[in-house]
């Protein structure tokens, strides 16, 4: 009697528990995720909140219109550079849970692929002969299976750092143009 039943009762079992672990997994990161962008969130909301008390304080107190508006615009550079840091820090918290996510998922597909290699080669041993091109088959099918995963990930991986080449890009261009008008609101005063 072949015992390919339990063999299969036993992969499905595993192959669940593996799926579960998986879903553990993503969703602590996920949350973790979510803890880093509230905590952000918090902090950016703080300190804008302190910031405009006290920037608006300035204003108020501007002795004439010359000196509100070389107020009002020697404070729009720092204001520029911190959204570009939240910009920054926010785009850091989501690539960093991305490949978090893409780290967990690697290593449970590679782990679930590698049980699946050892029940067919385990059922090969037991299969009927004849079955060889079924095993053939199987096996193949795994195989394209983990090369589709690889170029799909390895897609993602370059869709990822093209975003976050294209963010950089984007910063630093405000950056310098917020730095090539903040002189040019000085010379105004």
């Amino acid at each position: 009697m072949f015992p390919v039943p339990e063999q299969f009762s036993a992969a499905t079992k595993a192959n669940f528990d593996a799926q579960l672990a998986l879903i553990t997994t993503l969703t602590g990161k996920a949350f973790e995720g979510v803890e880093k962008f509230v905590e952000l969130n918090l902090n950016a909301a703080k300190a804008s909140l302190e910031e405009s008390t006290a920037n608006t304080k300035q204003l108020l107190n501007a002795k004439d219109a010359q000196e509100f508006f070389s107020l009002s615009s020697s404070q729009a550079q720092p204001t520029a550079e911190k959204v570009l840091a939240y910009s920054r820090h926010l785009a850091n918290i989501a690539s960093i849970t991305q490949a978090e996510f893409t780290h967990a998922a690697e290593v449970q597909i590679a782990e679930t692929n590698r049980k699946v290699l050892a029940l067919v080669e385990e059922i090969s041993k037991n299969a009927p002969a004849g079955s060889e091109q079924f095993v053939t088959f199987v096996k193949t099918a795994v195989n394209n299976a983990n090369s589709g995963y690889e170029n799909l990930s390895k897609t993602t991986k370059q869709a990822v750092e093209a975003l976050e080449a294209n963010l950089n890009n984007t910063v630093t261009q405000i950056s310098e143009a917020t730095s090539k008008a903040a002189p040019r609101a000085a010379a105004k005063k």
